[in-house]
């Protein structure tokens, strides 16, 4: 049955089909909403139901807590419409003329960075490109029906090769594939751009990238966008990279992001490992890496956040810049990958 929502404070309206969740007739209708995930791990997409009835579908408990259900709030990625429906939720103005395709490629180049992570660079067929914004995200196509999903790490100026992060894990299909059979020359299947992880260019706020493993893949694209388009037009925002990993071979391109920091004046890389070896003869920070933001900034009401890897450390990071550190809620934006044998993210 079709259900027609309107979102406010927009005022958009449409209507949803049969099985469709308010996330999937929103982007099949060309109104981007905030998602990530799409499989209720991440939050991204959290919006509140104002009027109407809806199925909350399955999702992650903590994501989606039932005092938050109790207050209207869904994720609408899960959320099935039981009736007309008035929610409230951020737009994404800047994906909306972006099409979403399906693409054959071939594997061009496979790269061991560290003991647990491969580079896997991509080619399209001659004379095809893809158009995406810094930070997105696509599908590769299982043969057996099945996706995964993977940030995009170059940069989009930078489109001769789409550069994939891919993290080697117990029971990741994908991943396992990646390591043991697929080799340079192999035929992959992809749809995207995918994902509302992307940088807001709208604003000359200082920025703080956060991530945590691969979670510098889509940060990476995102980087050099900045510093391509700073070439150009000039860019004066500061910019501190915050990256957390285990162990020192865990920073895989810890080299690249140190030599962003001798070029450019107006960036920081601040590296810190939780888990270091004795052999990595460290002396760099430690600990947790949202815990070095909250050490380092007393406030963070004047700058913008970006934040991805592991579903708890952006979880954190979100509450407590927000509650400790004042920064606004609108101005943290991130992408939390949920690796599982379902699903996502690596």
């Amino acid at each position: 049955m079709s259900y027609r929502i309107t979102i406010n404070p927009s005022g958009h309206t449409f209507n949803t089909e049969a099985g469709e969740t308010i996330l999937q007739a929103a982007l099949r209708q060309g109104f981007p909403l905030p998602y990530g995930c799409r499989n209720g791990a991440c939050g991204t997409c959290k919006g509140k139901i104002i009027q109407g009835k809806v199925n909350f579908g399955s999702h992650n408990d903590d994501t989606l807590t039932e005092i938050e259900k109790n207050k209207g709030k869904a994720l609408l990625c899960c959320a099935l419409p039981l009736s007309e429906l008035v929610i409230e939720c951020r737009e994404i103005g800047a994906i909306k003329d972006i099409k979403i395709m399906k693409f054959p490629c071939r594997v061009q180049k496979m790269e061991l960075v560290a003991p647990d992570v491969m580079t896997i660079s991509l080619k399209l067929p001659t004379n095809e490109r893809l158009q995406f914004l810094a930070g997105q995200y696509i599908d590769i196509l299982m043969k057996d029906g099945q996706r995964r999903s993977y940030s995009l790490a170059n940069a989009p100026h930078d489109d001769e090769f789409l550069q994939l992060h891919v993290r080697n894990y117990l029971g990741g299909v994908f991943a396992e594939h990646t390591f043991s059979n697929m080799k340079e020359k192999d035929i992959l299947r992809f749809e995207g751009p995918l994902g509302t992880f992307f940088l807001r260019e709208d604003s000359d706020k200082p920025i703080i990238f956060v991530a945590s493993g691969t979670g510098f893949a889509p940060v990476k694209s995102m980087l050099e966008h900045i510093f391509h388009v700073a070439e150009t037009r000039g860019n004066d925002r500061d910019i501190i990279l915050y990256w957390g990993a285990r162990t020192k071979a865990d920073l895989y391109l810890a080299e690249l992001a140190g030599s962003w920091q001798q070029k450019y004046e107006n960036f920081c890389f601040i590296p810190v490992l939780s888990e270091s070896l004795q052999t990595d003869d460290w002396h760099g920070r430690t600990g947790l890496v949202h815990q070095a933001v909250l050490e380092d900034f007393d406030s963070l009401s004047g700058y913008q956040v970006y934040a991805c890897g592991s579903p708890v450390m952006v979880g954190a990071a979100q509450t407590d810049f927000i509650s400790l550190r004042n920064l606004p809620e609108d101005e943290f934006i991130s992408d939390a990958f949920t690796p599982s044998p379902a699903d996502k993210k690596l």
